[in-house]
Order: structure tokens, then sequence, then C-alpha cells
């Protein structure tokens, strides 16, 4: 159960600073200039949803691989929650299209690295906290 919690926690760090990042991306117009459409408020319905699901999609960081080489999988596991992103999420719950392309060509690419973002964090918050 320790370890539940603590994979948990880690996700929750990591989805806090992957919201800090989106945010960021929006209001410094990164995301606009890609031509996509994702800019959102910093508001606490926006960000607690994305904080308690970054810490159940970090119980996969119990899972028994590359454990010696823990941001290679944080980069892996960040798969994961992109592939929900963009065929689940983006196109059946925010209804944006298949992979969110309703929001701009580059959606693909920014869900990826927004997630990359949460795997790298989490994977480093893991580091630190042992």
């Amino acid at each position: 159960m320790h370890k539940l919690m603590f994979f948990f926690a880690a996700g929750c760090i990591g989805a806090l600073i992957n919201s800090l990042v989106i945010w960021q991306f929006g209001q410094q117009g990164i995301s606009q200039s890609l031509s996509v459409s994702i800019t959102p408020g910093l508001t606490p319905h926006w960000i607690y949803p994305r904080i308690v699901w970054g810490g159940l999609w970090g119980l996969l960081f119990i899972l028994p691989m590359l454990n010696s080489r823990l941001l290679m999988k944080g980069t892996v596991l960040s798969v994961f929650p992109t592939l929900m992103q963009l065929f689940v999420v983006l196109p059946m719950q925010a209804y944006k299209g298949i992979a969110g392309l309703d929001l701009g060509l580059f959606t693909i690419l920014l869900v990826l690295f927004f997630n990359w973002v949460w795997g790298l964090s989490t994977a480093l918050a893991i580091k630190f906290l042992r």
C-alpha cells in the first residue's frame, strides 16, 4: 500500500507540473502560435481532475519495467495517458474530433509533449522523493 500511495503522490506532482506547463503555453501564446486552441484557465475546476488523473496514471510506475532507467520509464509510460487523451477524452468527451484535430493540426504533438512532461516530472518526483 505504501508503494501505491507513493506512486500516486508522484503522479499528482507530475500532473501539477504538467498542468502548469499547459497553462503557461496558453498564457505565453505558444499553443496559439502552433494554431492549437489549448488555452486553459488556471482554475480549481480545471486543475483538480488533472491532478487526480495524474495520480492514477502514476500507479503505472509500479510496473516492473525499466526500473533502473526511470526517465526512460517515464517517457514510455507517458504514451498511455497520451493515447487516452487523443482517442477517448478529446473525441468522445470534449467532442474535438479524432486525436483532437478540431483544436488544430499540431494538437497531437502538443499532447505528446505535455504528457511527456508528466512522465518526466513523475519520474523525477519518484527519484527525488525516494
